[in-house]
C-alpha cells in the first residue's frame, strides 16, 4: 500500500476537474487510438485499468470481466467504489463527474493514487461517451448506488437501489455501433491483456467469462488469471517453448530515486532479443527511457564482467551492445508518479529521470548475480562472443543482399514481375507459392499496381537460423530486395528499415492445404522476426483463395465457395439440398486455377477476401511463433488441435 493512502479519505474532494467532455464522440480515434477492433477492446482496458489502479493502491484483489450475450461488457471489482457524494465545484455527484467530464478522476490527486495507468483521466468518461448505454453500480458506505447514462449523458441522478456489506464498482456498457466498425468482442484479445495484467500485478485475481459461448453442460467459457511470482512467471511463460541457456530467471525488485523498478530476465539459445516494457501496467510498445536505462545497465555490467574475467582477451571481433541482448528475454515494469507519455495511446515513456533509476537497479542486481553464479555468467558471455562472431559473418552476407547489380534492374530480383506504379501506397506485392501459381498470377494481375514474386518451396525457418544463414538464403534475399527493406541504418543494427518500402500491401498467397499453411507460417515468422515494423504498421495480409467452385446441374447457377458452409448453402439454395444435383470442383492448389479464375477470386480488389495480419500482443505472438517453429512437438500439436476447427487436411 502506498504511503499516504491510509490517512487521506477518497471522497468527492479527491476528484479534480480539468475540462469538459465534448469532442470524444466527434473524434473518438484521438482518445482511444482507432474505431476498429483495437479501439473497441481499448474501452475494456480503460475500465479494467481503473480497477487495477484500485488494486495497486492496495484496495482491490479481484477483478471480473464478462462479455455478455449481446456483446456488452461488465467489469466488477472489490475496490472502494467510486465516490458518490456531491462534488463541491461541479454541484453534482462525484460519480457523475468521473463518468461525464474529461480529465476528471482521482488520478490527479496524489493522495488517492500514488501511481496509476489511466493518468490522462479520459478513460471511463470516454467509454461512457462512446456507449449507447452505460450503467454504474457502486457498493460503499453500506449501500448500493446506481446511475445510468446514454451516449455519455446521465439519464437520471444517483439512486440507492439496495444495501450491502461489500465495496466495489460495477460498470456495464454497450459500445455504440454507429461509431465502431465492429462491436463483436474477441475473447482471446481480452484474455491476453488480462493475463499480462495478472503477471504485472502478482497476487491479484482476474477472471474473464464469455456468456456468448456455452459448453455441453451449459457453462460459459471462463479463464482465471492469477500469478504468485509476477514477472518471473511472465518470463517463464514467454520462454516456455525455448531452450534455456541458463535455468535461472534473474529477478530485480527495488526502488531507485523514488521509482519502483521490477525486472525479470533470462537467456535462451535462440538468436532473437525479446524485451517487453511496461509503465504503470501500460505496455509501452515503442519503449522509452526505462528501456534505454535497462539496455545501458545490462550492456555496461555484462561488458565489465567479461573484461574483468579476461574472456574477451582472445576475441578478434568487436563486441556491440546488440550482442549482449541476443537470446535475451526480459520484462521491465516501472511505476512512475507522473509519467510523460507520447500521446494518449501511451506507447513511449519520456521521463528522463527513469533512465538512471533503471540503469542503477539493473547494474547493481546483475553484477551481484554474475559474481554469485560464475557458471551461468560464463554461459552468457560465451553466447555474446558467438553472437558477435556471427554478426560479422551476417554483415558480409547482408552486404551481398543489399548490393545493387546492373544485371538485375537496380538490385531487384530477376523473378520479380514488378508493377508500373511507383507510389507505395497504391502498390501491392503477392508472395506466391511456386512457379506454376506465380505464372498464373503474373498473367491474371493488374500490372498497374500488382507485383508478383514467386517463391520456390518452403523458405528457411528463421526461428532456428543464425543471421548469416538468413541472409545467405536466396528466397529471403529476393524478398529483402523486392520489398526495398534494409537492415537498419547503423552498420551492425538488426533493426529493419522500411523507409524505402515499395509496397503497402504485402500479400501472402499460398495453397489452401497443409503445405500452404506451413509456408504461410514460415513467411509470417520471417516477418515477425526480421521485419516486425511491417506487421506493426499493418502492411501484411493473407490471401484467401476459394476451396470450391460449385455449379448447379439443372440451372446456370455458379459460385466460388471459400468454406464448407458456403458450399452447403449453395447446395440448399440452388440444388434443394441434393448434392447429386451439384458439380463441385475442389481447388487443391493455386496452380489449378487459370489466370482469370485467380484474378476474380483472389486478386481482384472488388471480390477478394484479404486477412490483415496484426500484432495485438507481441509477447503472446513471440510465444506462439516459438512454439510453432520450435523443436518441441507436444505444444505444437495441442495448439493445432485447439485451433483446427476450419482446417482442411488433404490426403
Amino acid at each position: 500500500m502506498s504511503e499516504g493512502t491510509e490517512n487521506k479519505t477518497y471522497s468527492a474532494d479527491s476528484i479534480q476537474v480539468l475540462e469538459g467532455l465534448e469532442a470524444v464522440r466527434k473524434r473518438p480515434a484521438m482518445y482511444i487510438g482507432d474505431i476498429g477492433v483495437k479501439g473497441l477492446h481499448h474501452l475494456v482496458y480503460e475500465v479494467v485499468d481503473n480497477s487495477i489502479d484500485e488494486a495497486m493502491a492496495g484496495y482491490a484483489s479481484h477483478i471480473e470481466v464478462y462479455i455478455n450475450e449481446d456483446n456488452s461488457i461488465k467489469v466488477v471489482d472489490n475496490g472502494r467504489g467510486i465516490p458518490v457524494d456531491m462534488h463541491e465545484k461541479e454541484h453534482k455527484s462525484a460519480l457523475e463527474v468521473v463518468l461525464t467530464v474529461l480529465h476528471a478522476g482521482g488520478k490527479f490527486d496524489k493522495g488517492s493514487y500514488k501511481v496509476s495507468g489511466g493518468l490522462h483521466g479520459v478513460g471511463v468518461s470516454c467509454v461512457n461517451a462512446l456507449s449507447t448505454y452505460l450503467r454504474a453500480e457502486i457498493r460503499r458506505d453500506g449501500k448500493v448506488y446506481m446511475q445510468e447514462f446514454a451516449y455519455g449523458k446521465p439519464l437520471h441522478g444517483v439512486e440507492v437501489i439496495g444495501e450491502t456489506n461489500e465495496t466495489g464498482t460495477t460498470i456495464i456498457f454497450h459500445p455504440d455501433p454507429s461509431i465502431f466498425t465492429t462491436t463483436v468482442y474477441d475473447y482471446d484479445i481480452l484474455a491476453h491483456r488480462l493475463r499480462d495484467l495478472a503477471f504485472l500485478n502478482a497476487g491479484i485475481t482476474l477472471t474473464l467469462t464469455d456468456l456468448r459461448v456455452k459448453n455441453e453442460n451449459g457453462e460459459p467459457r471462463k479463464d482465471v488469471f492469477f500469478s504468485k511470482d509476477g514477472l518471473m512467471e511472465f518470463v517463464r511463460y514467454i520462454d516456455s517453448n525455448k531452450e534455456h541457456l541458463i535455468d535461472d530467471v534473474i529477478h530485480i525488485s527495488t526502488e531507485r530515486q523514488g521509482v519502483p523498478v521490477e525486472v525479470a530476465m533470462t537467456y535462451n539459445t535462440t538468436y532473437n532479443e525479446n524485451v517487453y516494457s511496461y509503465v504503470n501496467n501500460i505496455n509501452t510498445i515503442e519503449g522509452g527511457t526505462h528501456l534505454t536505462g535497462f539496455r545501458r545497465g545490462l550492456t555496461r555490467t555484462l561488458k565489465k564482467y567479461a573484461e574483468d574475467s579476461k574472456m574477451l582477451d582472445k576475441v578478434k571481433v568487436e563486441i556491440s551492445s546488440d550482442d549482449f541482448r541476443e537470446g535475451l528475454t526480459a520484462v521491465i515494469s516501472v511505476k512512475v508518479m507522473e509519467p510523460q507519455f507520447e500521446g494518449q495511446t501511451k506507447t513511449k515513456l519520456g521521463n528522463s529521470e527513469v533512465i538512471g533509476a533503471v540503469d542503477t537497479a539493473v547494474s547493481e542486481a546483475l553484477a551481484n548475480y554474475l559474481e554469485e553464479h560464475p557458471a551461468q555468467a560464463k554461459a552468457i558471455v560465451e553466447k555474446v562472443i558467438i553472437a558477435a562472431t556471427a554478426r560479422h559473418a551476417a554483415r558480409k552476407a547482408r552486404e551481398l543482399v543489399q548490393r545493387k547489380s546492373p544485371l538485375s534492374g537496380g538490385g531487384l530480383p530477376g523473378k520479380l514481375a514488378d508493377c508500373s506504379s511507383r507510389n507505395p501506397e497504391e502498390c501491392e506485392i503477392f508472395l506466391v507459392e511456386g512457379d506454376s501459381a506465380g505464372g498464373s498470377a503474373k498473367q491474371g494481375r493488374d500490372r498497374m499496381f500488382q507485383a508478383i514474386l514467386p517463391l520456390r518451396g518452403k523458405i528457411l525457418n528463421v526461428e532456428k537460423a543464425m543471421d548469416h544463414k538468413v541472409f545467405e538464403s536466396q528466397e529471403i534475399s529476393n524478398m529483402f530486395k523486392a520489398l526495398g527493406v534494409t537492415i537498419g541504418t547503423a552498420e551492425d543494427s538488426k533493426e529493419a528499415n522500411i523507409e524505402k518500402l515499395r509496397y503497402h500491401k504485402i500479400i501472402i498467397m499460398t495453397d489452401a492445404d497443409v503445405d500452404g499453411a506451413h509456408i504461410a507460417t514460415l513467411l509470417l515468422t520471417f516477418f515477425f522476426r526480421r521485419m516486425r515494423p511491417l506487421l506493426e504498421q499493418g502492411y501484411v495480409y493473407l490471401a484467401t483463395p476459394p476451396l470450391y467452385k460449385c455449379k448447379s446441374k439443372r440451372g446456370k447457377a455458379e459460385e466460388y465457395c471459400w468454406t464448407d458452409q458456403q458450399k452447403d448453402q449453395f447446395c440448399v439454395k440452388y440444388c434443394d439440398g441434393n448434392e447429386q444435383l451439384m458439380e463441385t470442383q475442389r481447388y487443391k492448389g493455386l496452380g489449378e486455377m487459370n489466370p482469370h479464375q485467380l484474378w476474380e477470386t483472389t486478386m481482384d480488389p472488388e471480390n477478394r477476401i484479404l486477412k490483415q495480419v496484426t500484432i495485438d500482443n507481441a509477447a503472446e505472438a513471440d510465444r506462439i511463433f516459438s512454439m510453432l517453429m520450435g523443436e518441441d512437438v507436444g505444444p505444437r500439436r495441442e495448439f493445432i488441435e485447439a485451433n483446427a476447427t476450419y482446417a482442411n487436411i488433404d490426403a
